[in-house]
C-alpha cells in the first residue's frame, strides 16, 4: 500500500498535563483526510532543514483523536530535543508536517492477565492500551515518571493495578523498572506483556520476560522508544541491530 503524503496540521492549543508532559492539540484542513480512530497509532513529526542540512523527523503517539483534531503528548526533559523544544515554543496557528499514521501497537485482549511497563515516552501508548482493555481485565501497569507530580489519573479497568516509579533522571539506572517488575506477584494464567521505554531498560525487561518468566514470544511486545545519549536516527540503527540479534 502506498504511504500517504504528509499532512500539514496546525496547532490548535497546548496545555501542561503534568510538569514534565505537554499536550499539543493539532488540527486544520489536513485532518480532513486523516483516518479516524487512530488513538495509539504513531505519527512522524517532520521539521524542515536548517540551511542545507537534513530535515528532522521524530516519532510520537496519537494520544486522543476527535473530529477534526488530535492530541500529541510530549515529554519535557532537561536536554530537550527538537520536537520537545518545538512543542514548548509552539503557538496557536503554528504549522507542522505530519507523516503517517503508522500501525497501532495494541495488546491482545485475549490474555488471561496483562502487564504493561514503560516510561513517560510510552505513557500515551500505555494509556490507550488501558482504555481499550476489556472491563474485566486484570494485571498491572508499571509506569516510570520523572517526579511524583507527573503521576496523572488514567482510565483503567478496576483490576489493573497502577504502580508508579519515580526516576528524576530518565535513562539512568536502567534496572529500576525491571527491579520493580520483579517484585510483582504473577497471577495464574497466560500473561500478555507490553513494554516500551529507554533502550537499556527495554533489553533488561525483555531478558527477564523471556528467560526468567518464559513469556511466549507471541505474547510479548518489547520496544525501545529512545536511547540515552542518542538521537532518533542513531537509536533507529541500534534498534534494528538489536531486533535482528534478539530474534
Amino acid at each position: 500500500m502506498k504511504r500517504p503524503e504528509p499532512r500539514l496540521l496546525q496547532v490548535i492549543r497546548s496545555a501542561k498535563i503534568t510538569p514534565n508532559m505537554l499536550r499539543i492539540t493539532l488540527g486544520g484542513e489536513g485532518m480532513h483526510a486523516f483516518p479516524t480512530e487512530q488513538d495509539g497509532a504513531y505519527i512522524k513529526l517532520m521539521f524542515p532543514p536548517k540551511g542545507e542540512g537534513k530535515g528532522i523527523v521524530r516519532t510520537y503517539t496519537v494520544r486522543h483523536q476527535r473530529d477534526g483534531e488530535m492530541d500529541v503528548d510530549f515529554v519535557l526533559h532537561e536536554d530537550g530535543g527538537p520536537a520537545a523544544t518545538w512543542a514548548e515554543q509552539a503557538q496557536t496557528g503554528d504549522k507542522v508536517l505530519i507523516g503517517g499514521p503508522g500501525p497501532k501497537k495494541l495488546m491482545n485482549p485475549e490474555g488471561d492477565w496483562f502487564l504493561m511497563v514503560g516510561d513517560m515516552t510510552a505513557l500515551p501508548a500505555i494509556s490507550v492500551n488501558l482504555e481499550q482493555l476489556p472491563n474485566n481485565a486484570r494485571g498491572y501497569a508499571v509506569l516510570e515518571v520523572i517526579s511524583e507530580a507527573d503521576i496523572q489519573p488514567l482510565k483503567a479497568p478496576a483490576n489493573i493495578e497502577l504502580i508508579w516509579v519515580v526516576n528524576p533522571h530518565p535513562g539512568e539506572n536502567s534496572e529500576q523498572l525491571v527491579e520493580q517488575v520483579k517484585t510483582l506477584v504473577w497471577p495464574e494464567g497466560k500473561p500478555n506483556v507490553w513494554t516500551a521505554c529507554e533502550f537499556s531498560s527495554m533489553r533488561a525487561l525483555r531478558r527477564y520476560f523471556r528467560e526468567e518468566r518464559q513469556v511466549d514470544k507471541a505474547d510479548l511486545y518489547a520496544s525501545s522508544y529512545w536511547k540515552l545519549g542518542s538521537n532518533e536516527d542513531q537509536h533507529k540503527v541500534v534498534k534494528q541491530q538489536d531486533s535482528v540479534a534478539a530474534d
